[in-house]
């Protein structure tokens, strides 16, 4: 009677994992299928998983402007993995020096570090430093420097470091290991799974990042992609709110896959990063516990 309940017990478990399986790939193949659907098509029979009138147009509109997407490519890639190495250096090397008893002040300098999680000095404070005093505006550089260190992941990873066996730090020493070949060849080595799991949450946040495009970046061959996309989606709807100003362009604009371009650029957003996934899966679950537990 046990086993019979234990497989009925994993059976339902199995099923409760389809279901959410499920629950997140059809609104993705949705998006898919949308963006490959005429708008007329979109129009008259609504959505559905299989594009029953298959067209590219949202794909060609996007596309107009390759050069422009292209290089909003480049800059996000290059902003996104220049980003998170420098994030995952200073924040790794921050936290291992708070774990460290021969530091001085360590815990006035985690109350510090602690400070910004409970406050926020606000959006004026900040542009005024970035503006004013770091001469960062307008620069592909002020893309990297508002995501650099989060207090967050500093205390997660200060968590991590001190579960580490601090006998393997003397042991080193004994050896006659500095503190940067200690930190660099037994501190990060030992640490994988928390940063890669705070490396690809942080990746995402400079993919997906555009406001901060629209408050410094004045030079159209610094947008990022989001910002890009925004701005294409943002024309589209121009253009349609003022069709009734100019009936030349009525016809143009009603050709204006709007629909079909929302998805498309949801799938051209989505899709360089969602490949990052694979690749760092094994390291989620050991990466998020022993980095949130407290000895």
């Amino acid at each position: 009677m046990a086993l019979k309940n234990f497989k009925l017990s994993k059976t339902m478990i199995h099923l409760l994992f389809i279901v959410s399986a499920l629950g997140c790939i059809l609104p993705l193949m949705l998006v898919v299928s949308i963006s490959l659907t005429s708008e007329e098509s979109l129009m008259i029979d609504g959505y559905s998983l299989w594009p029953k009138v298959f067209d590219i147009a949202a794909y060609k509109y996007v596309f107009s402007g390759a050069g422009s997407i292209a290089n909003a490519y480049a800059v996000t890639i290059f902003v996104a993995a220049v980003g998170t190495f420098l994030h995952l250096l200073v924040t790794s090397m921050l936290s291992y020096s708070l774990t460290r008893p021969e530091v001085t002040y360590r815990n006035a300098l985690t109350l510090f570090v602690y400070i910004p999680v409970l406050f926020n000095g606000g959006l004026v404070p900040s542009y005024i430093l970035i503006t004013r005093y770091l001469q960062l505006k307008n620069t592909i550089w002020v893309l990297v420097v508002v995501y650099l260190v989060s207090a967050i992941n500093v205390l997660i990873m200060k968590n991590f470091f001190r579960s580490i066996p601090n006998s393997l730090f003397e042991s080193a020493r004994i050896d006659g290991s500095g503190e940067f070949r200690t930190f660099f060849s037994i501190a990060l080595p030992l640490s994988k799974p928390s940063l890669a799991t705070i490396g690809l949450f942080t990746a995402i946040a400079y993919w997906n990042d555009w406001m901060t495009a629209s408050l410094y970046i004045e030079t159209p061959k610094l947008y990022p992609l989001q910002y890009l996309l925004q701005s294409l989606m943002n024309n589209i709807g121009y253009l349609q709110a003022n069709s009734a100003a100019s009936k030349s362009m009525e016809a143009a604009i009603g050709m204006l896959p709007s629909e079909g371009a929302r998805m498309a650029t949801c799938v051209l957003a989505i899709g360089p990063i969602i490949l990052l996934y694979p690749f760092l899966q094994k390291y989620f679950e050991k990466g998020l516990t022993i980095g949130a537990v407290k000895e």
